[in-house]
């Protein structure tokens, strides 16, 4: 290995050490046996979207490859989580996680009440190797480097904190132990070999990056759910006038009746998910209701005018 490929691998491990989701803190309060089965169930439910999307992102790498070798290793990885055949494979190894924690086998496969956040997140994962070149496309898939130490760390975590869950569901982060340090490296090597310019190499850890970004996007969607909103101080909600008003320090913001009586809600004591719920029963003949109020909630983030509070189970 050249000096430029040591330099170029550290600077690798350095963006994992730093953005990788292990120092998320829904994953931090995971392995510290703090989530609730609420939490855990949320997770488990909203994770499976993106594990349905590893192999289409996998086959949308292959399409990418010239070279037979390279296909033939990387195939691998679809059938690792398609299986060979029915119910076997990683996906099928989620489902049973979903039964251990006590979700329907079926409403999870088919992909019910996924978070909108989380599905964007997910979408953006395929979008983005659909988008770019096959280099980046595997630098992406690098945070497989973590990924074995992450799920024998979890293994232990569950096995110790959450002793409700069956023990059969956690097959899934055994078989990742061994399967993703594999993946790793032959991904590792795939890039090292072929990033050979300064541009290259900045190109893959842009792409590694927003991998990261990723999957913190998509745990900050589920953190979210089972935070308790509320109004932040310096933000006022005016509800006497003849439309809803959001007042800001430096805006006001009009809404609508919907957005008033979603922010009228956020008390600091129900939960993002009780909210939406909350509305869906008001609001039975809305479609999508409950995907509304988590984007209208999303975006009341972004403006600074709600602040989480705890996370009581």
């Amino acid at each position: 290995m050249s000096d430029a490929d040591v330099v170029f691998e550290a600077r690798l491990q350095r963006t994992l050490d730093e953005r990788y989701h292990h120092r998320h803190p829904f994953n931090l309060r995971m392995h510290a046996g703090e989530l609730s089965p609420e939490e855990i169930r949320t997770w488990v439910r909203n994770r499976y979207y993106y594990q349905t999307r590893i192999p289409i992102k996998d086959g949308l790498i292959l399409a990418k490859a010239q070279g037979p070798a390279f296909r033939r290793e990387w195939i691998r990885r679809i059938r690792d989580h398609d299986g060979d055949a029915e119910h076997s494979g990683g996906l099928a190894l989620w489902l049973d996680l979903a039964e251990a924690v006590g979700l329907d086998r079926d409403s999870v496969e088919t992909l019910e009440s996924i978070l909108p956040g989380v599905q964007s997140a997910c979408d953006a994962y395929v979008e983005f190797v659909k988008s770019h070149d096959l280099l980046e496309s595997v630098a992406a898939s690098l945070t497989e480097l973590r990924a074995g130490e992450l799920m024998r760390e979890r293994a232990a975590a569950w096995e110790a904190h959450y002793t409700w869950v069956k023990p059969e569901g956690l097959h899934y982060f055994r078989a990742r132990t061994t399967q993703a340090p594999a993946d790793a490296e032959e991904g590792l090597r795939f890039v090292l070999e072929n990033a050979k310019t300064p541009q290259d190499r900045d190109r893959c850890v842009a792409a590694l990056e927003r991998k990261c970004q990723i999957l913190w996007n998509l745990l900050d969607a589920v953190d979210a759910a089972h935070a308790r909103p509320r109004l932040a101080r310096h933000a006022q909600l005016r509800l006497d006038a003849d439309e809803p008003m959001l007042v800001l320090p430096e805006r006001a913001v009009r809404l609508n009746d919907s957005g008033g009586e979603i922010l009228a809600l956020c008390d600091g004591e129900r939960t993002a998910r009780e909210i939406a719920g909350e509305l869906r029963r008001r609001h039975p003949e809305v479609p999508a209701v409950e995907d509304d109020v988590h984007h209208f909630l999303a975006e009341m983030r972004r403006l600074g005018a709600l602040e989480h509070g705890d996370h009581r189970a």
